[in-house]
């Protein structure tokens, strides 16, 4: 326990100094019983400073000094970092006029992202760790144009699925599904993330809606009456993982959608939990970096983007977090039996061509879905 706010100060000051990741320190408050919403987080670097350095728009638990070693390493410091709740939230701002250096979004918004006229080609040449890249990863639908100009670079990669308590969780002999999230034994223990972008989509491989036929109006329908049957049974609708990964370490909840990077985190914590395979399928995704047209530090955007791709990054993501990376180097830095306790292997292509992409969509569509999601939360 913490027994004073002088301990509390010395956690944050350890944080904002890039000695301790966000992720340690969230679970050294929640074995207190601390929530982050009762901690005041003060900017890392003071406004002169920040105007010397790259600034990475990225979501919550990617703003980490861990992330930019070879950064670091050349500038003394990590970049700026900004965060955003979900990818399109990130878009609209930066239509707003939120000017960056590199922003972070995954591979079914790369096209309408280009085609908002924000973004620059990234050079490649300029990135040391272009040609250690897994190839699956490098052309994926939108991310290069007809005449060769790359627009994105993959970095991080993995799955959406299911969070579970063991203990608490009864299959009854049944495969494992995304059923537990509709489950009505479960109502008011259940926890879903925010952001359309997943839910939308996991809800879409739950109602057997296959992703070549989302965009149809039979299946606008189907996906949204299944995410209304469900919203009676959930207690919390949340981009924040860590709150998810509180609730199911306290038996708040017994159940959430996740990334892969929250059962590493509890596994690590001793809590009795598991990533569902679920029998139809979970939602695979890539997300990497873009670089923004007016990039205000391009030389030192491309340093950030370089450290994205690196080995050290890649370490780091694939063993603190779950994840998979896109540099096919980062896998032989994991033994063997880390990998395997992961569910990865030394050939992660084998994983990716297995999954279940989201497909591009239309600015229309990803508005309209948007919208409707928001209002299946509200409880119309």
């Amino acid at each position: 326990m913490y027994k004073s706010d002088i301990s509390i100060n010395e956690l944050t000051d350890k944080l904002q100094d890039g000695k301790l990741s966000r992720r340690k320190f969230n679970t050294m408050l929640a074995a207190a019983g601390i929530s982050m919403v009762a901690v005041p987080m003060m900017p890392r670097r003071a406004s002169a400073a920040a105007e010397d350095q790259a600034t990475y728009f990225t979501w919550g638990g990617y703003d980490v000094p861990e992330m930019f070693a070879p950064y670091i390493a050349k500038y003394g410091e990590p970049p700026n970092f900004a965060t955003f709740g979900g990818s399109e939230e990130a878009l609209t701002k930066m239509r707003a006029g939120y000017v960056v250096d590199v922003s972070h979004p995954c591979n079914q918004g790369i096209p309408r992202w280009v085609a908002s006229g924000l973004f620059q080609p990234i050079d490649t040449s300029r990135l040391s760790n272009w040609p250690d890249m897994i190839p699956e990863l490098t052309n994926l639908e939108g991310a290069v144009t007809d005449d060769g100009k790359v627009y994105f670079t993959p970095c991080d990669w993995g799955q959406t699925s299911v969070t579970y308590r063991t203990d608490l969780v009864d299959l009854q002999g049944q495969p494992e599904s995304w059923g537990i999230l509709w489950d009505e034994r479960y109502k008011g223990r259940l926890g879903e993330l925010a952001s359309g972008a997943d839910t939308w989509w996991c809800a879409a491989i739950y109602a057997g809606v296959a992703f070549k036929d989302i965009a149809t109006e039979e299946a606008f329908q189907k996906i949204a009456a299944a995410l209304r049957k469900q919203r009676p049974l959930i207690r919390v609708y949340t981009d924040e993982t860590t709150s998810l990964e509180q609730a199911l370490a306290s038996g708040e909840l017994v159940a959430a959608m996740t990334w892969n990077s929250s059962p590493v985190a509890l596994k690590a914590d001793g809590v009795p939990v598991t990533f569902a395979n679920p029998k139809e399928g979970a939602l695979t995704w890539v997300c990497g970096a873009m670089m923004h047209k007016d990039a205000p530090h391009p030389d030192k955007a491309h340093d950030v983007i370089d450290s994205l791709l690196s080995v050290e990054t890649g370490k780091f993501l694939i063993d603190d977090y779950g994840y998979g990376h896109s540099n096919l180097k980062a896998f032989n830095a994991i033994p063997d039996a880390r990998l395997a306790e992961l569910g990865l292997t030394r050939n992660p292509s084998e994983l990716l061509n297995a999954g279940k992409f989201q497909t591009p969509q239309t600015q229309e569509w990803e508005t309209r879905m948007n919208q409707e999601f928001e209002q299946i939360k509200a409880g119309f």
